[in-house]
């Protein structure tokens, strides 16, 4: 069957649609069952099923009224959306970085609660709900994140917008080709192009719990650049098939679809986790990509500790 508002195929039964993330359990009617042709959308101008009511590629309800400023594209008009990814590059990579996206008229990214520090007044910022009701309240009470996402977009011109992390750390920038995805730790997601999937993923209650990062963590898929954040510096690990790595969990940013892991014990013995300093660690195996930060949140919260005044009561 297709999804009733982006037309694209998704299994029978389904309540969510898997390309534009709209819930289907409250829609009723009946969905076609393949596709006529195909159509620009208005917003993003990639090719859609021609019925299409949400734009499976920049999440736009295409049933209501544009937004001030935004005009589709029709023959003869200036094209308001120049196609392809954002133009994305880091500034002063290291412990202070910010990340600069450079918009064509039309052009849209999304970016995590709170992310942007300057912008263009071509670009309109607006609260978006990821995934609708369901998929935020999932993101905010399941992974500890803010159930709405900054939806920037260049409404009246070409623009540019400034983006930087809460904590002090590094930023990289990820490509995703549609094959591909990443799995990304709590408050690793930076921004990304309006294209990308954001969704809650499980796994597993022995990894959750055991690794520090909780039963949930974000999944992100789709075709665009996306834009991570760490604590400390970010360094790549690309891992050959078969090929293992132990990580320390605590080091985790962001790492591949591809690599599989296993919570276990840094050390053998009792005595050894206990004077190593090394509880739990991952047992990493590729092929794909890791990316881990050079800092422990953990750690550095430990030590600012002993330097507050300790309580007399």
């Amino acid at each position: 069957m297709l999804c009733p508002l982006c037309k694209e195929e998704i299994i029978d039964g389904a309540i969510k649609c898997k390309h534009c993330g709209g819930m289907l359990n409250d829609l009723s009617g009946n969905s076609p069952t393949a596709p006529l042709t195909s159509k620009p959308c208005p917003y993003c101008r990639e090719q859609i099923h021609p019925e299409a009511l949400k734009c499976k590629f920049c999440g736009a309800m295409l049933n209501q009224p544009m937004p001030q400023g935004v005009m589709p594209q029709s023959m003869g008009q200036q094209p308001m959306y120049h196609g392809g990814s954002a133009e994305y590059d880091v500034l002063y990579p290291g412990s202070y970085a910010m990340a600069r996206v450079k918009l064509k008229h039309g052009q849209m990214i999304k970016a995590e609660s709170d992310a942007m520090v300057a912008m263009s007044p071509t670009v309109d910022v607006q609260g978006k709900m990821e995934g609708g009701v369901l998929g935020a309240l999932g993101r905010k009470f399941l992974t500890g994140e803010s159930a709405f996402f900054q939806t920037l977009t260049a409404s009246r011109g070409d623009g540019e917008v400034l983006l930087a992390p809460s904590t002090p750390g590094d930023v990289q920038i990820l490509e995703l080709n549609g094959s591909n995805f990443f799995y990304v730790q709590k408050e690793g997601f930076l921004a990304g192009d309006a294209t990308l999937n954001i969704e809650t993923a499980s796994q597993g209650i022995i990894k959750g719990l055991l690794s520090g990062e909780g039963i949930f963590i974000q999944r992100i898929s789709g075709v665009g650049k996306l834009v991570v954040s760490s604590f400390g510096a970010i360094h790549k690990l690309t891992l050959a098939p078969n090929e293992m790595m132990v990580v320390d969990n605590a080091h985790l940013v962001a790492w591949s679809g591809s690599v599989s892991y296993e919570v276990v014990r840094a050390s053998k013995g009792i005595m050894d986790t206990l004077t190593s300093g090394e509880g739990l660690v991952c047992n990493v195996r590729g092929p794909g990509e890791m990316y881990i930060q050079s800092r422990n949140k953990g750690s550095f919260g430990n030590w600012i500790a002993q330097f507050l005044p300790k309580s007399s009561g």
